[in-house]
């Protein structure tokens, strides 16, 4: 899966995706929340842009031509975020539009206790995702964020052979979890986190859970966060287990998001299932490492500097084992100073084997 140089903007997409936008801003080395009446200092802070667009600009990072349908508002903070994904992130918005008098949705993120929590602020849409897209483009693959009405657009791109990966929230499984269930016949995949996948199924452990969601979609997939994922596909009769890579996370937002975009990418490359639940892990752990989801989500280079590092950590050789198969997918040129720069004992002090 050896990425482009830079994606081709304006291309028939590999990814096309549909969700809500986010500017995030996010707080880090919070001790304790915060209590009403009281003030606290952070040790870290970083915006960037969020939702939707760590799955995004996670796929761009990895070479995949991507394409995106998201509401933006005309206030500074859409404007922002329009120039940022176009023009750095090299996503192409064509789909996208712009919307007078309509604030961009804000989300603030405090991370403490190895996790994190969000306050929010914004309005609905002025469009819904049907009519935002009308006819999806041509793509190999698209990322949908389900709600509880049926999307017709999911319906055309799975008619016209695009395979279609769904995610879904906590308050969809809380209050909608039988609607969100139905459209799964039309999607190749879901990927929802432990808790979210056993509230959908009404179970009580995530293994549980996965039987239940591999009855219902090709490719089933439970995250664990830092104990890995599960996940069966039954295109290809695989079924497996990978633990997860132990790290001092700094920030978890969008880790899931970032984890599903690297699972769309080793997908559509063709790889074992295990290979892109470990790489789909990799790429997460790596992001958690730095703030924010889009800005920390992980370049080829920063991928390639990991595993270097990896080769010469002496405690690691297990790891290097499950890992092997990087070595035929990393692109050729010398990693560059990024997301993760850590050395041989950095890998061998926070990826335990």
């Amino acid at each position: 899966m050896a990425a482009p140089e830079e994606p081709s903007i304006g291309a028939v997409p590999d990814v096309f995706l549909s969700g809500l936008l986010f500017y995030d801003i996010g707080f880090t080395g919070l001790d304790t929340p915060p209590a009403p009446g009281t003030e606290i200092w952070t040790k870290g802070m970083g915006s960037s842009p969020g939702g939707i667009a760590n799955f995004a600009v996670a796929l761009s990072r990895l070479g995949l031509r991507t394409s995106l349908a998201a509401a933006f508002g005309d206030d500074l903070t859409g404007t922002q975020l329009w120039e940022e994904l176009a023009g750095t992130e090299k996503v192409d918005l064509s789909h996208s539009r712009r919307f007078a008098g309509w604030p961009t949705p804000i989300t603030v993120s405090l991370a403490y206790d190895g996790d994190r929590a969000l306050v929010t602020h914004g309005q609905a849409p002025p469009l819904s995702p049907d009519e935002l897209i009308g006819t999806p483009p041509p793509s190999r693959a698209a990322v949908a964020h389900l709600g509880p009405e049926p999307q017709t657009w999911i319906r055309r791109a799975t008619e016209a052979g695009t395979m279609v990966f769904a995610d879904a929230g906590w308050e969809e499984a809380e209050r909608w979890g039988g609607a969100v269930l139905e459209q799964l016949a039309l999607c190749h995949a879901f990927l929802p986190n432990a808790d979210e996948a056993m509230a959908y199924t009404r179970t009580a452990t995530p293994q549980a859970a996965l039987s239940r969601l591999a009855d219902l979609v090709p490719l089933a997939v439970v995250t664990c966060g830092s104990e890995g994922a599960y996940a069966v596909d039954s295109t290809t009769g695989e079924s497996a287990s990978v633990r997860g890579l132990k790290v001092d996370a700094l920030d978890a937002t969008g880790a899931g998001d970032v984890f599903g975009a690297a699972l769309v990418a080793a997908t559509l490359a063709g790889w074992p299932l295990a290979d892109r639940l470990r790489f789909a892990n990799l790429v997460a752990s790596l992001s958690v490492q730095r703030i924010g989801g889009a800005a920390a989500a992980p370049r080829w280079p920063d991928i390639a500097l990991w595993w270097r590092a990896l080769a010469t950590a002496p405690k690691a050789a297990d790891l290097r084992r499950e890992y092997a198969f990087l070595d035929d997918v990393i692109p050729s040129p010398e990693p560059t100073n990024g997301p993760f720069t850590g050395t041989a004992e950095h890998v061998e002090q926070h990826v335990e084997p």
